[in-house]
């Protein structure tokens, strides 16, 4: 799915249109409303990127206990290998 958006919003915010698409994915990821991999791939950042300009709004990254267990199971399963 595309979004169109006008030239003259995109005058209006002083904003190129990758700009503006890495607003609107820190401001989604910021509300937890997208994940990590999704906010990076609507900036076209790699997640490394997107992580350090997180940091630079101190933007605390979102990493709960069930995370961190899908992850922890995810090492074993490659380990196992």
């Amino acid at each position: 799915m595309g979004l169109t958006i006008p030239e003259e919003v995109l005058h209006a915010s002083h904003l190129t249109p990758l700009e503006l698409k890495r607003e609107i994915a820190v401001m989604l990821f910021a509300q937890d409303r997208l994940t990590l991999g999704q906010a990076s791939e609507l900036s076209e950042m790699s997640q490394r990127q997107f992580l350090a300009l997180l940091s630079s709004r101190q933007i605390p990254v979102h990493y709960d206990e069930a995370e961190l267990a899908r992850d922890l199971e995810t090492v074993k399963t490659l380990g196992d290998e």
